[in-house]
């Protein structure tokens, strides 16, 4: 397999610092030499190795042998979006992602994102594996911190193992998954190293569920979270309702996302609009808090996300919402202010050619109003005058400090998606009125207007779960996966994107006939796991 042992290690190390610890101990283990039996030699030092994965889930690393272009969920949330089709581009900006959404990158077995995204994912694993076999085969006395890492360390390989499957295989309601191959499973300590070949669909979520089931009764034991960055047991909950929607199991999917999102109440509309740039929102269960001195800049989500963020990604390209989406927002639905369907066309370079003046831009008449415009969404949401505006932009995402590059927290969960996960898990279940309840939590949360009672079927509760979920959860990486679970292609003609600069994005037949929705296996991995082979790749 394509990995370096020692990059565990030094991660493990760098966690130490980020908490705090002797400076006798830090003098006397430079990162260049912290041991494996040293890092898992106790609890304490297993519980700092932990920290690591919670820093790894966002951060700039150099794991990738060198190569820090990805950054964790920084990187792969908007990049899931992107491919998805719900985060829109107004431009090609200064070229991050265009391949993402062009669809060329993931189809291609040499690109970045895959090796990236695919490094990472087996990191986690190795980290997991040798916190689990230490445990097992040491003498450890039972304590609620010892569960607590030991819940937090099947957590982390039940995700990762499901990021993998649901991204480098066919999806399972899709495909045969007894019979579709998977991932390499790798549970071994020194397995890593040596690679192994891919197991079944079937024989990955088989695993998976063995996990997070195990991470569940461990966290039940366990100490209390330090924060949100943190898998709780709620937290793991909302990994296994995740689990359990792509997988069919929708009695699972719902009791468990009912589970996940207790004590973790909705946003009220002011915080709602507030940006979503802290973990410290109710609804949170679990995200990465930023860490100010080993922050990520360029690389961090808002970078890739928020309007305001001074970076050529932002002030060329604003992100937009598709037309078709924002436009079936109700007026009674706060929710509609973080668009901004009006905002003037000023990029010259706009990818619909209507930018660069009230001359080609359809919404407006005259310079004065159309400048007037501008300088009026700049002034109120903090961007620089070198930031353009475009219909549709989104203001979802805000910094903390507009007009910057400094970086916010990294949102992986919400109670809000629970809820939502409860109620298609339900009208998949063609239980009407449990789905009508459950939507109706969200649904009245919203919008002042919202009538449950409009949605009398199956179908019609599945065509407002899916438009709830990609208004509500824009721009937060779910519509990639969501389309394969729903068996849903692309096709963005009545969106606002561009055909011009999406390419082979902008339409793509459904998932179940289309196999380029599956990721290609890096062509590192193939040449270096002698278990696979070039007839291995998808």
């Amino acid at each position: 397999m394509i990995r370096n042992k020692k990059y565990i290690f030094l991660l493990a190390f760098a966690a130490m610092v980020f908490v705090g610890c002797t400076e006798e101990y830090l003098e006397t283990a430079p990162t260049d030499s912290i041991s494996e039996s040293t890092a898992l030699s106790n609890e304490d030092n297993m519980y700092l190795v932990v920290n690591g994965l919670h820093r790894m889930m966002y951060g700039q690393n150099q794991l990738t042998g060198g190569e820090s272009s990805r950054s964790g969920e920084s990187h792969f949330l908007p990049m899931f979006d992107a491919v998805g089709g719900n985060i829109i581009h107004s431009s090609p900006g200064n070229g991050w992602m265009t391949a993402d959404l062009k669809w060329i990158s993931h189809v291609n077995p040499n690109a970045t994102t895959n090796f990236n995204l695919w490094f990472q994912r087996y990191h986690f694993i190795e980290v997991s594996n040798a916190i689990i076999n230490k445990a097992a085969g040491g003498n450890f006395t039972e304590t609620a911190k010892l569960n607590n890492v030991l819940g937090q360390a099947y957590a982390y390989r039940a995700w990762a193992y499901w990021k993998l499957v649901t991204t480098f295989s066919k999806g399972y309601l899709i495909g045969n998954p007894s019979t579709d191959p998977g991932v390499p499973l790798l549970l071994n300590e020194g397995a890593p190293y040596e690679g192994a070949p891919r197991g079944t669909v079937e024989d990955v979520y088989t695993q998976i569920y063995s996990d997070i089931n195990a991470a569940i009764s461990y966290l039940g034991k366990a100490s209390a979270a330090e924060n949100k960055s943190h898998i709780s047991v709620n937290a793991a909950y909302g990994i296994k309702a995740r689990v359990a929607l792509s997988k069919g199991d929708w009695k699972v999917a719902a009791d468990n996302a009912a589970l996940a999102r207790q004590g973790y109440p909705l946003l009220n509309e002011s915080q709602w609009l507030s940006g979503f740039n802290t973990n410290d929102l109710s609804e949170v269960i679990w995200g990465g808090y930023v860490i100010d001195t080993e922050t990520n800049y360029f690389q961090s989500y808002f970078y890739y996300i928020a309007f305001a963020f001074n970076g050529s990604q932002n002030r060329s390209n604003p992100k937009l919402i598709s037309k078709e989406l924002y436009d079936r927002i109700p007026a009674t639905d706060y929710r509609n202010k973080a668009w901004l369907p009006l905002a003037p066309n000023t990029n010259p370079a706009a990818s619909n050619d209507q930018g660069g003046s009230y001359e080609t831009d359809p919404n407006y008449d005259n310079a004065d109003d159309f400048w007037d415009a501008w300088e009026a969404i700049v002034t109120e949401y903090g961007a620089t005058s070198g930031h353009n505006t475009h219909p549709y932009m989104n203001v979802k995402f805000k910094q903390k400090n507009p007009g910057t590059i400094d970086p916010d927290d990294v949102i992986y969960m919400r109670s809000s998606e629970m809820v939502l996960i409860e109620a298609e898990a339900k009208a998949m279940l063609n239980d009407i009125s449990g789905a009508q309840n459950a939507l109706d939590i969200l649904g009245s949360a919203r919008d002042s207007a919202f009538d449950k009672t409009a949605f009398t079927t199956q179908a019609q509760l599945m065509d407002e779960i899916k438009w709830q979920r990609r208004v509500e959860l824009w721009g937060e990486g779910f519509s990639y996966h969501d389309n394969i679970r729903w068996d849903e292609g692309l096709d963005q003609t009545n969106s606002g994107a561009s055909e011009v600069l999406y390419q082979a994005g902008f339409m793509q037949d459904k998932p179940s006939v289309n196999d380029n929705w599956i990721f290609k296996i890096p062509q590192k991995e193939l040449d270096a796991n002698p278990f696979l082979t070039e007839a291995d790749q998808n």
